[in-house]
C-alpha cells in the first residue's frame, strides 16, 4: 500500500507563486511515475505535471509549460511543483498520483494511488 500526503497549497494573487509538496510512504517500487493533477467542480481533471523516477524525465500540460516545474527528491519519495505567474485559471484542486511503473503512457494512464488534495487559489 502507498500512501500520499499533499502540502502547500493556499491563496495568492495573479503572479505569485506556490510550491507544492508530495511526500510518498509504503511499498514503493523504484521505478514509479508520480504526477500532479488538478480538477474544478465540474471539470474533468487535468493532468498537470509528472515526474518519472528511473531517467528524471517530466511532463507538463501545455497550459503550464514555461511557469510550472516539477521535481523529485527520489532519496526521500518527495514531489514538488513550483508554479509561478500564476493565473486566476489555475485554480483547482491540486492531487498528487503515483503509479509503480514508469511514466510512459502519460496522463492517461492509470495511476493507482492518490493524495486527498490541496486547494489552490488564485485571484486577480
Amino acid at each position: 500500500q502507498v500512501q500520499l500526503v499533499e502540502s502547500g497549497g493556499g491563496s495568492v494573487l495573479a503572479g505569485g507563486s506556490l510550491r507544492l509538496s508530495c511526500a510518498a510512504s509504503g511499498d514503493l517500487y523504484a521505478r514509479n511515475c508520480m504526477a500532479w493533477f488538478r480538477q474544478v467542480p465540474g471539470k474533468e481533471r487535468e493532468g498537470v505535471a509528472m515526474a518519472d523516477s528511473a531517467d528524471y524525465s517530466t511532463t507538463y500540460a501545455d497550459s503550464v509549460k514555461g511557469r510550472f516545474t516539477v521535481s523529485k527528491d527520489n532519496a526521500k519519495n518527495t514531489l514538488f511543483i513550483q508554479m509561478n505567474d500564476l493565473k486566476p485559471e489555475d485554480t483547482a484542486m491540486y492531487y498528487c498520483a503515483l503509479r509503480l511503473s514508469r511514466c510512459s503512457g502519460g496522463f492517461t494512464s492509470a495511476f493507482t494511488y492518490w493524495g486527498q488534495g490541496t486547494q489552490v487559489t488564485v485571484s486577480s
